[in-house]
């Protein structure tokens, strides 16, 4: 019995320290957000070079399709691809990545700045 009880213990810490490990950190999506060289882009410029502090997204974690010049997706991540590929000049980043969960962290976060 008291071998269940370990490893089931066990089983619960390495549980909580791989999901705090694979946690967004949204510190990580703001530097991502304001650094012209995260995406590989030829524009020198980042994401904050048209949403200076996230202007204009505030609202982006509450909807449920987002529109930009490019056409309307269905999700944050291909939103968020389609600026870097088009206006970053950058390379898409895998949507399930932890740069893309960071990032995405951070853009959602500005919805709740007072």
């Amino acid at each position: 019995m008291k071998i269940i009880k370990l490893l089931t213990l066990s089983m619960i810490i390495c549980g909580l320290i791989f999901s705090f490990a694979f946690a967004a950190d949204i510190e990580k999506g703001k530097a991502l957000f304001n650094d012209p060289k995260a995406f590989g882009g030829q524009a020198k410029k980042s994401c904050g070079s048209c949403h200076p502090n996230g202007q204009g997204l505030e609202k982006s974690g509450d909807m449920k399709e987002w529109k930009n010049p490019a056409g309307t997706w269905m999700s944050l991540e291909d939103a968020s691809n389609v600026c870097i590929v088009m206006a970053l000049k950058g390379k898409a980043i895998d949507p399930k990545s932890q740069d893309m969960k960071n990032l995405v962290a951070y853009i959602k976060s500005l919805g709740k700045k007072k």
